[in-house]
Formats: structure tokens, sequence, C-alpha cells
């Protein structure tokens, strides 16, 4: 395992640190890729987040007509050059 003392500084209103390359590709992290970052026991523990993509299925089962403002045809009639 790798280990490096790093300093914090001050970005604006917070803190922050710098990961050193070795230390991201030992932990397989990559520019923009997202983490949750938690204190455990007093420990900052950073985790990578895998986001994963979701089936057509997922995404209608997860789809409230209540939140996203009900069905997307309301009408009956036709509104051009539709068939059915």
């Amino acid at each position: 395992m790798s280990e490096v003392m790093l300093a914090i500084k001050q970005w604006g209103n917070n803190l922050g640190v710098r990961l050193p390359l070795a230390i991201a590709r030992e932990a397989r992290l990559q520019v923009h890729q997202r983490v949750k970052i938690e204190v455990i026991n007093e420990q900052i523990v950073i985790s990578p987040v895998v986001e994963k993509s979701l089936t057509l299925e997922e995404r209608l089962a997860l789809f409230d007509p209540q939140k996203h403002g009900g069905e997307a045809m309301t009408t009956t009639q036709r509104l051009g050059a539709e068939q059915w």
C-alpha cells in the first residue's frame, strides 16, 4: 500500500488535499470520477462511486407520473400526422 504525508490547504471556504497520481492509480481513481467521502471512527474514507447504467425497464420502473407531471400525451386528439 502506498503512503504519503500531505498538507491540508485552504481552497475558498473549504479545505482540500491533492491526491498524488501514484495514490490515485493504486486506488484506480480517474479524473472526473465521483467519490464518496465519509468519516468512520475519526478516519476519512474516500470510496469510488460505481454508477451502473440503468436498463429501459429499470428507468421506467423509477418513473413517477405525479413527480414528473403526469403522462406526456394527455390528449386523445391527433396533434399531427399520427396514425392509430
